[in-house]
């Protein structure tokens, strides 16, 4: 289980394209949709996107989808990949129709939650918004939404159920250090346009958040220094098991249900005597 290198990038990058080119065709989709976040994950699907939607003259219609917790720094970001890798971009600001819901998605009974436990389910809440939104696009543009999740986020039950998980996963195999050092490549090798470099290399520097309030940065909630860490442990756990009372390996193992789900009982089960 090797992560890439050098000028595996480049292979990597057109496999990807080719393979998305070919299911735009088999399917006939109108049109790509993609949150733009200003991280890494979605910056790096729409740089790989848009010479696609190009070839095959459909949009690659952005939006970034802002409620409340979003930082300045985080739209600026989102707003320079959104203006120079989408054909159609928007900042879309959710936080009154959020905070309307908000009255109503309060419980009035249930047994107490601390605060962290709070943010987490209002944050969960807030990233089904951003997916109706995004899903309405999509179907009214007879497209689909592209996902931004990569594999470790995968492996940490690091997005939301029913929330962030999107139609069509270019880099949901990837590692978040691959993830990384696609974007670099890409940055370094492929673009030319100087805007869309800046763009890029923004996003490689920035603090890695879920831009939900949950927590300052990914890390804060891994318990690990950098993505690179974690990707070691992670790949150090599936290889020879060991490990299992890091906190890394212990959100893995204790996200398990979200890699499972729908639980459907199985028809042998229900005809069973």
């Amino acid at each position: 289980m090797n992560f890439l290198q050098g000028m595996e990038y480049e292979k990597a990058v057109k496999n990807i394209r080719s393979h998305l080119s070919e299911y735009i065709t088999q399917f006939k989709l109108g049109a790509l949709i993609i949150g733009i976040s200003g991280g890494i994950d979605s910056s790096l699907s729409a740089a790989l996107a848009r010479p696609v939607c190009d070839e095959r003259s459909i949009p690659l219609i952005g939006r970034s989808i802002t409620i409340e917790s979003n930082t300045s720094d985080e739209i600026l970001r989102s707003k320079a990949v959104g203006d120079e890798f989408c054909t159609d971009f928007a900042l879309i600001d959710l936080t009154m129709r959020y905070n309307e819901m908000k009255t109503i998605l309060e419980p009035e009974h249930g047994p107490a939650e601390s605060e962290q436990q709070a943010k987490i389910r209002l944050g969960n809440a807030k990233a089904r918004i951003r997916m109706i939104y995004l899903y309405n696009l999509a179907q009214r543009n007879r497209g689909l939404v592209l996902s931004t999740d990569n594999y470790t986020e995968l492996l940490l039950g690091f997005w939301t159920l029913h929330g962030d998980v999107g139609d069509y996963g270019m880099i949901q195999n990837l590692w978040k250090t691959e993830v990384y050092g696609m974007a670099q490549y890409l940055a370094d090798s492929e673009i030319k346009n100087t805007s869309q470099k800046a763009a890029i290399y923004s996003c490689i520097d920035a603090t890695p958040t879920d831009g939900l309030g949950i927590s300052n940065s990914d890390l804060d909630q891994l318990g690990a220094s950098s993505y690179a860490e974690v990707d070691e442990i992670l790949r150090e756990y599936l290889t020879t098991g060991k490990n299992t009372s890091h906190p890394v390996i212990q959100r893995h193992l204790g996200s398990e249900f979200k890699r499972n789900n729908p639980v459907n009982i199985s028809r042998y089960d229900i005809l069973a005597n």
